[in-house]
């Protein structure tokens, strides 16, 4: 039977851990305030601001919250992003992807203060990864290295194959494994003899898109599966990109959907807002 890594119970660690790191900053006086911008009433974004929100209340950060009509222009976007940057009570400023088809999403990224891009996603905060810098990481991946070292998994010279090359999670995703010493391989859409590459992983992280693309045929007997998908199958139940049942039995350890790299993701929303405020009080 694999190891099964258990993103609610790592999670709630780490909530844990912000939880007591913000009430001492509150007992000398200081709120970390986390801003949080959602354009239009896209379903699924609005499950994921409402759990950011939960998040915030239980660790002690305040949260504000920017709900824009649908028809907001790119103008009147850029104009609150530059009114929350210029705000000392505001640590970190959260804009919720996507955005409708009018507003430019690079230009909002880029326009975010990068010391308060607690998403980790502006090209300041991504050159700081790729130069080993200090700087945000974008919460997913991060994330997913938490799971890995708390779960007691080693990354340092492992053989690690990230399916995937988005912005937001397998570009991220193969840095930060090669930043813990792990020799890394990206794949995509082009890559050639993909389950052959696939299989000589120690440590595989599926970030595909694709529901339960990845079968037994794409995992070495013995390798640590991470599962970055989340999907509704034909019977609405979640599901990931890695088909579970197939691949669950040849796996040392695997991450389940639900339950899995989840729950990671707001975790480190709140870690990330506790090190925004720690960077602003350290450049006073």
């Amino acid at each position: 039977m694999p190891q099964i890594i258990d993103g609610k119970a790592i999670s709630a660690q780490i909530k844990e851990e912000v939880k007591a790191r913000v009430a001492v900053y509150r007992e000398r006086g200081a709120e970390i305030t986390l801003a949080v911008v959602q354009v239009g009433n896209d379903p699924a974004s609005s499950v994921y601001v409402g759990n950011k929100k939960k998040a915030c209340a239980y660790v002690g950060i305040r949260s504000l919250s920017y709900e824009l009509p649908e028809e907001t222009t790119e103008e009147e976007l850029l104009a609150l992003i530059a009114d929350l940057n210029s705000r000392e009570d505001v640590h970190g400023i959260l804009v919720q992807l996507p955005l409708p088809q009018q507003i430019d999403e690079h230009k909002v990224i880029c326009a975010i203060d990068p010391s308060k891009d607690v998403d980790g996603f502006h090209p300041q905060n991504v050159g700081a990864l790729c130069t080993g810098e200090e700087g945000f990481v974008s919460c997913t991946p991060a994330g997913i290295i938490q799971l890995l070292k708390r779960s007691g998994i080693v990354i340092e010279g492992r053989e690690c194959v990230v399916i995937g090359r988005s912005n937001i999670v397998g570009k991220p995703m193969a840095l930060l494994l090669l930043r813990e010493n792990g020799t890394v391989t990206i794949c995509h859409s082009k890559t050639k003899n993909l389950k052959e590459t696939a299989k000589r992983a120690d440590i595989l992280v599926a970030a595909v898109g694709k529901p339960r693309m990845i079968t037994a045929d794409y995992v070495k007997e013995g390798a640590v599966v991470i599962d970055v998908g989340i999907h509704r199958n034909k019977d609405n139940k979640l599901c990931g990109d890695v088909d579970y049942e197939s691949v669950a039995p040849l796996s040392a350890a695997i991450t389940p959907v639900p339950g899995g790299v989840g729950p990671m993701t707001i975790a480190m929303l709140m870690y990330n807002c506790v090190e925004a405020f720690r960077f602003r009080e350290q450049d006073r």
